[in-house]
């Protein structure tokens, strides 16, 4: 009955980071609004950090409670579950077209990020040091990735009109300010209570079935983190817009190493399991596949078997991952 539970808490801590998310973007982007902020701004900053907000908010948690593998694993198994599954679903779903700024800078700066994490954690490995750890002066360097990163999409949007208008397709909404202040703060609180009620039981799961919480942060945690990415793909494919769809998951990819990770490290310095270097390496596959699949059958294109490919090697992973343990 208290497995049961512990289940249903997690799920429940789900929703409410959702919805808390939800919340906090259309209360933030309804303000925007009223001050005469561009849509586009608000798309580029607001629309795209509040997807992320679940993975934001239970990995500071996390740590901040000392969960180091919860932290880790639930970024990089975040960005395995975006490139294989939820690129693999919208790819079945339709034929993915890529920009050529897409196949030559954003793919690589994707791939670029993961390779620096990984130089980033080994310390042993690498450099000989007595532990591994992502101390603060690394969570500095991730969040000036970061800024270069949104510097490069600013720059790219004010010179792509086609980019302009997908991200303005945002439908904001203003409301009063009464209801944008009690919006805003229930969305804060529904983030922090969710984020707290995934973080408790699943590490409480993790323990109950003697698992580590390496594996369920890069399962568990890191498929409910990513509604919000899925969610946006699916409907982007749906509505045959490729570059949505393709844009949201490296986005995010980037966005949860440099920015999410970085903020992680800030709270307190994190150590890092070496076993996770063979997710790493799954990670750097994934990201290498979709840059090889620009140039096979149709270029710049993810086909249907492409994708094909992607779900079944999802499939395979989380095959792997519970062998292993």
């Amino acid at each position: 009955m208290t497995v049961f539970l512990d289940f249903l808490m997690v799920i429940v801590g789900f929703v409410c980071l959702i919805k808390g998310a939800d919340f906090l973007v259309d209360s933030a982007s309804s303000i925007a609004k009223k001050l005469n902020i561009s849509e586009l701004v608000i798309g580029l900053t607001i629309v795209a950090l509040g997807t992320s907000a679940p993975e934001m908010v239970v990995n500071g948690i996390s740590a901040a409670k000392g969960h180091d593998e919860v932290v880790f694993g639930n970024i990089i198994g975040s960005n395995i579950f975006n490139l294989f599954l939820i690129l693999g679903v919208a790819g079945l779903i339709y034929p993915l077209s890529v920009r050529g700024n897409t196949v030559w800078k954003e793919i690589p700066f994707s791939l670029g990020v993961s390779v620096f994490l990984f130089l980033l954690v080994n310390d042993q490995l690498l450099w000989g040091n007595d532990y591994n750890t992502a101390g603060k002066f690394d969570g500095v360097f991730l969040i000036g990735l970061f800024v270069a990163f949104i510097l490069y999409i600013a720059f790219n949007l004010r010179k792509d009109k086609d980019r302009n208008e997908l991200v303005d397709e945002h439908e904001i909404k203003i409301f009063s300010y009464t209801k944008t202040i009690l919006m805003m703060v229930g969305g804060i609180a529904a983030l922090a209570i969710g984020g707290n009620l995934v973080v408790t039981n699943a590490v409480a799961l993790a323990q109950k079935f003697e698992v580590s919480e390496k594996l369920i942060g890069l399962t568990i945690i890191s498929a409910g983190t990513s509604l919000p990415e899925l969610a946006t793909t699916v409907i982007a494919a749906t509505k045959k817009k490729s570059d949505i769809a393709v844009g949201n998951v490296l986005g995010s990819n980037i966005l949860n190493i440099t920015l999410i990770l970085g903020i992680s490290a800030l709270i307190r310095p994190l150590n890092y399991n070496v076993l996770l270097n063979t997710d790493m390496y799954v990670l750097f596959g994934g990201t290498l596949l979709l840059f090889f699949f620009m140039f096979t059958l149709h270029s710049k294109k993810l086909d249907r078997w492409e994708a094909f490919i992607y779900v079944v090697g999802f499939i395979g992973y989380l095959v792997f991952l519970f062998i292993r343990k």
